[in-house]
Parts: structure tokens; sequence; C-alpha cells
């Protein structure tokens, strides 16, 4: 289990946020940290193993600039607990980031093709599997968007996942998509966020719009549009006004955790065997 966030701010420098954001997800996943900020059209990127106090105190994640980010707080499931395996992964060319929060089960079969192709990988895990296979589409398809490039991408996928995407091909963008991994937007005057959970932007806004299976979204400055997967059909879903205390937020709106953990078996037997499978 992992956690992942990231907004598009419209003033306002987004690592500090993303940093103390990822401090209220850190029950996800606590054995490394790592933030990717976009400005002038250049990834910015820092990550190591260790909490997160631990590795601010050494890279001081705050400093990162632009009003563009993505995070993620990991436990790790493929690849050891490593700076190597930290997120964010990025493509060859540094000129993609993605965090991801799942499992990739055919990630070994598409790496091979990776491979065979020329790509080089960097870690031993599954997540950087997408990275360059966003890489690959776009290379063969170079006018093509972000968005439809990842979309593309996820259908390849088999397994679980929530992911976020950015380019210095559209620099002003994030692409998220989700299949059986939680994801939430959050939407403010002075911005856009994606989380796992809403605990991470609770403080910030109140209004959430929840990802559901199959959708992918691309989130600007202006705002979010989610489209279908399967068939690239817009969807029209405004936020909703959350009124959870932060401790109800941590139950997800369930009046007790047992409640709460007994709903989420289902998710999280799937992610168990996919994990013994590979």
């Amino acid at each position: 289990m992992c956690g992942i966030f990231g907004c598009i701010l419209k003033e306002g420098q987004a690592a500090p946020l993303i940093h103390a954001s990822l401090k209220r997800l850190e029950y996800r996943g606590y054995d490394s940290v790592g933030i990717a900020t976009m400005q002038n059209g250049k990834i910015h990127l820092k990550k190591d193993q260790g909490k997160i106090d631990e590795v601010h105190k050494i890279l001081n994640l705050d400093d990162l600039p632009g009003n563009l980010g993505i995070g993620h707080t990991r436990w790790a499931t493929h690849g050891a607990p490593l700076k190597v395996n930290a997120h964010p992964h990025t493509d060859c060319t540094g000129n993609i980031a993605i965090v991801h929060n799942g499992i990739i089960e055919n990630f070994s079969e598409l790496k091979l093709e990776l491979e065979t192709s020329g790509h080089v990988f960097a870690s031993k895990t599954d997540t950087e599997v997408i990275a360059h296979l966003i890489e690959e589409t776009l290379k063969k398809n170079p006018n093509q968007k972000l968005a439809d490039a990842v979309l593309e991408t996820v259908k390849r996928l088999d397994g679980s996942y929530a992911i976020a995407v950015i380019s210095t091909k559209e620099p002003d963008k994030i692409i998220c998509a989700r299949n059986e991994s939680p994801m939430v937007l959050g939407v403010s005057k002075n911005g856009v966020y994606f989380a796992s959970d809403i605990t991470a932007f609770l403080p910030i806004t109140n209004n959430a719009v929840f990802v559901e299976d199959g959708e992918l979204i691309s989130l600007s400055a202006t705002g979010y549009e989610i489209t279908n997967i399967e068939n690239s059909k817009v969807i029209e879903r405004i936020p909703k006004i959350i009124d959870w205390t932060p401790e109800m937020a941590v139950k997800k709106g369930y009046s007790h955790f047992m409640i709460k953990e007994i709903h989420e078996q289902p998710a999280t037997l799937r992610n168990t065997l996919r994990m013994q499978e590979h």
C-alpha cells in the first residue's frame, strides 16, 4: 500500500503542500518518499529511502520549484526499499515522471518487450514499466496528446493502479487513472488536487470528486476532466462537499474502523493474491 498526492496551484509552490499532504498519508507507507515538480518545462525530482521526516532533513523536499507536482510515500511491493526503487519513476529521457499505487500483474512481460525495444530500466519496480510504455507510445505517435498516450498505456495494464503522470510534453497538466486502487480529487479556489485518501487535502478543501474504477482524469489549472477508459466518453461529475472531520476521513466516512476494514476486504484480498503470484 502506498500514498500518492499531487496538485496544480494557481498561486504558490507545490512542493511544500505535497510534503505536508504526504505526511498525512504516511500511514499508507513509510519506507521511501519522493516528489517531482514542474517548472519552465523541466521536471525537478527528489527521492530517497526512509521516512518522510528523515528524507526531508537530508534533501529539503520543500525547495523543489514549480506550482505543479506529484508525490509518493511507499510501502515496497516490487523492489526492495531502496532509493532507486522510490517513486516518482521516470522514462529513458527523463521527460516523464509517474507515481503509482497498486500492483501491475503483467509488468514482467511488458518490461521484456520494452527492453527488447531498447529501453533501459533503473529500478526493479513494476511502476517504471508504465513510464516507459508512455514514452514508447509517444515515440510512435509524437503528435499524440499526453492524456491519449496514458489512456492507450493503461489499457495494456493488468492489475490495480492509481497513477499520476507529468510530462514536459504538456507541462501544465497532470494525467491520472484509476483501477482497483483508491483515488479522489479535491477542488479549491487556488487549485486542483488528487490523492489516495481525502485526508491528504481535507485541511485545504472539502470539495471532493470521487474517481471510479476505469476512469482517466486530466488535471489543469482550470479544473479537471474525467474520461471513461473503455469507451473514451467524457463523464460529468461535480464536486461534493464533504463534512467529515479528519478522524472521520481516515475511516472513509464509516462509523467504525472495523466496518471500514470489512468493506476493504475484497480489494485487500485481491492485492494480497497479486503479491503472492508475483
